[in-house]
């Protein structure tokens, strides 16, 4: 079994930083993409960055420039450094991985529990 936890959510006001750190741990042969969303009260799901294996990265325009996302393999941990936090942050925030198990070549999505981010005006 594959477990993703998510850590370092929390409340900050405007204009402040968090750093969200998501870990896997279990039966990992290798991870591809790691990848950050985040839903809102009422609001669906959405992309927030997301980082192959490779290092590229993708983030979502509304957090272009405030957002970092990164990861490091050894660990098999995903980060996302958030700056300049807007009260619209405010959210849940889940991480996703592809994970795969074994040298198959086949690959799961795996999920995190989310962490709440709370950001006061």
């Amino acid at each position: 079994q594959v477990q993703l936890v998510e850590s370092g959510g929390g409340l900050v006001q405007a204009g402040g930083s968090l750093r969200l750190s998501c870990a896997a741990s279990g039966s990992i042969f290798s991870i591809n993409t790691m990848t950050w969303y985040r839903q809102a009260p009422g609001k669906q799901r959405e992309l927030v960055a997301s980082i192959t294996s490779g290092g590229s990265t993708n983030y979502a325009d509304s957090v272009k420039g405030r957002f970092t996302i990164s990861r490091d393999n050894a660990k098999n941990t995903v980060y996302l450094q958030m700056n300049s936090l807007k009260p619209e942050d405010t959210a849940v925030y889940y991480c996703n991985m592809v994970i795969s198990r074994d040298s198959s070549s086949r690959w799961y999505s795996y999920w995190g529990q989310g962490t709440q981010v709370t950001v006061s005006s």
